[in-house]
């Protein structure tokens, strides 16, 4: 029997707005939540169409283990939906914690990894694995001296930017960035001078990606391996246009109850645990 409530959608990422959008529209009640206002963006559109039938909401902030129960009894959340960033282990594991204390039904929805996407693109990986250029973790890719005296781009997000501080005597080091406060200065902490900074909220063109590329004079670009969504295959189309090579960095692994990478198996998850919010008006 379905029962009144609400989807807690994990989002912050181009597919979570996707499927914010395929709620809605499914006239499903969900509150989205962010960590920033400038993701909620996102699902302005959503909340325009939704408005008048599916209570969509956005709700911005962190959790953590402390504040996680009552945000699920504040916003009677009866399932939850992770379309969380791959590399936002913290939130999957507090959500995955959480649902399973409570006995709330939880489903990951992970974007495919470009192997999967891109056909013939796995060969290639294959290569790469070969000369070493998939690493496990930030940690070991730095323990090498695979960046010694280079020109190195790092996409990789502001979080792991500390790490290479110890570089930037051994190397040339850039980065391009979310165009956030905290972002640049997370990179000005770790040693990054402004010149070598480019904030920009993706998606980025093979071009614009390229003329940086060039202008810079990179010699190796260090990335996430976070599937097209992520833009990992237009890297890797401008890589090999350069012949630069592209290290990256592993998806964490993390042990999921369940998840998929299809929009309507998580719709159907969500139709399956809540009876629609509000009908239209006539």
């Amino acid at each position: 029997m379905k029962t009144k409530g609400r989807i807690w959608l994990i989002g912050g990422t181009q597919e979570s707005a996707q499927l914010a959008a395929a709620i809605a529209e499914a006239q499903l009640a969900c509150t989205v939540s962010v960590t920033t206002e400038i993701a909620k963006q996102l699902y302005v559109s959503s909340i325009e169409r939704a408005e008048n039938y599916a209570p969509l909401r956005v709700w911005v902030g962190r959790l953590t283990s402390e504040t996680a129960a009552f945000f699920l009894q504040q916003q009677e959340i009866v399932a939850v939906l992770d379309a969380s960033h791959p590399y936002a282990v913290e939130i999957s594991q507090l959500a995955i914690a959480i649902t399973t204390q409570l006995g709330i039904p939880y489903l990951r929805f992970e974007r495919p990894d470009w192997k999967d996407e891109g056909g013939g693109m796995k060969d290639e990986r294959e290569k790469g694995q070969k000369k070493g250029l998939v690493f496990q973790s930030f940690a070991e890719l730095v323990a090498t001296d695979i960046l010694q005296g280079q020109r190195v781009l790092l996409i990789v997000g502001y979080r792991p930017l500390a790490l290479f501080q110890p570089w930037q005597d051994r190397a040339t080091l850039f980065a391009r960035l979310l165009p956030s406060v905290t972002a640049i200065e997370a990179a000005i902490a770790a040693g990054f001078t402004p010149d070598r900074l480019f904030a920009m909220r993706p998606p980025i063109s093979p071009d614009l990606e390229k003329a940086l590329w060039q202008h810079w004079q990179i010699s190796v670009v260090v990335t996430k391996s976070s599937g097209i969504a992520g833009g990992e295959d237009v890297k890797r189309q401008v890589a090999a246009e350069l012949g630069i090579p592209l290290v990256a960095i592993a998806r964490p692994p993390i042990t999921y109850p369940q998840q998929t990478s299809n929009l309507t198996t998580a719709l159907a998850f969500c139709q399956e645990h809540l009876s629609p919010a509000n009908k239209p008006k006539t």
